[in-house]
Order: C-alpha cells, then structure tokens, then sequence
C-alpha cells in the first residue's frame, strides 16, 4: 500500500516529531509505512519546525493571535476567536489531503470547528499525552504528576496516544505505557521529564503505527 499521508501538529522543541522523523526517512531499517507531508506549529520560533526544515518537509506557521485581534477580549470574543482558528487550521490542513493527523506537543485545545471537517473529510486525528487515561488532563500534566507523587497521592503515572475528541485528553486511548515511581528516592522533576519524554519517543512510534494499521485495514 502507499504511504500513510501524515501531518504534524507541534508547539515545542519537536522531539517526538523527530522521533517519526527519523522512523520514516528511506535510510531508515524499520520505518513507519508514513509519509510526513507537513509540519504545523502554532509558534513562530519552535524549534520543530527548524527540525522540519532540515529533513526537507513543508511547515506552516498558524498562529491564534491574529485571530484575537479581529475579536473583542470578552469571553465570547475569545471563543470566536479560537472557532476561527481552528476553521482555518482545519481548511489548512484538508488542502494537504491527510490520513491522519498526530498532535505531538501542540499546546492547543482543538473545537468541534476544527474536529467536524476533518471527521467529515475522514482524517484520523491522535493525541499524545504525558499522564494515564483520566489523570492530569491539559497542560504540564508531567509536573503535576510529579508534584502529586511527592505529595503521597500516585505511584505511577504514563503515557498515551489516544484520540481526539473535543474534550481534552479524553479521547479513546491507543496506546498505554505505564511510568513508575521509584520508591526510596527523591527522582527530582528534570529526571523525571526526561525519563518520561524517552518513554514518549517509543509509544509515539508504536502509537503512529497502531493509527496507521487501522487506517490500512479499513482500506483493505
């Protein structure tokens, strides 16, 4: 079969986009039957798109505050700020003609304005969180996690690709992989973000994979 056509949604340093990156080059001995075809990023000075760049895959800079602008800063103008947002980011991304779309680090919560027309278009959409199905929900889940286990309330946290529904991190999980605690030791917050974005670099690549075989299996 061809290729999986696949788009990145990212907001970081892109590690985990460079994880796929590197799973899916030619070069590659056990490479993801995935094709990156574009790199979106909702921050102009993220350091994945530079990633992006060098391994010679089209980007797109997509940006909310220019959409803020056109809009009151009350409630509502904010909320129809973000629905023009992710109407947009939708339309951008069904121009490229995508399979599936992972968000790896993209810090934004995407609305049923970006959700439906790819769902309408047939697009698998998945997700990348740094916590268990159900915990540490939204942003700096990593830190809360590790600040609830200092304070006596888990054991263990994980990682999971799941999909995206419109509420945040409660899509059906795909994949699980499992983060203990050390117990008798005072694994400080650096050590600990780093053990935790290495497990990411696997589950990502099995995650893509798992998204990948079901798309193919629905084509068969």
């Amino acid at each position: 079969m061809d290729p999986i056509r696949l788009t990145i949604l990212i907001s970081g340093s892109g590690t985990n986009l460079q994880a796929v990156i590197d799973r899916t080059a030619p070069s590659s001995q056990q490479a993801l039957p995935a094709s990156i075809i574009r790199v979106i990023s909702n921050r102009k000075d993220a350091f994945g798109l530079e990633r992006a760049h060098r391994a010679s895959i089209p980007t797109h800079y997509h940006n909310l505050v220019k959409y803020k602008r056109q809009h009151p800063a009350t409630p509502a103008g904010v909320q129809c700020a973000r629905e023009a947002y992710d109407a947009e980011l939708a339309r951008l991304v069904l121009a490229d003609k995508p399979d599936l779309v992972a968000c790896l680090g993209f810090m934004h919560v995407l609305s049923p304005r970006f959700l439906a027309p790819l769902e309408e278009g047939k697009v698998k959409i998945i997700n990348l969180h740094p916590a268990l199905p159900g915990e540490f929900n939204g942003a700096n889940a990593i830190e809360r996690a590790h600040q609830a286990w200092l304070d006596g309330q888990i054991d263990k946290t994980g990682v999971m690709i799941h999909n995206v529904i419109s509420e945040v991190d409660m899509g059906k999980p795909i994949l699980v992989r499992e983060i203990p605690f050390v117990k008798g030791t005072d694994e400080d917050l650096h050590v600990f973000e780093q053990k935790v974005h290495e497990m990411e670099w696997g589950v990502v690549i099995e995650g893509i994979q798992l998204a990948v075989d079901e798309i193919q299996a629905a084509r068969a």
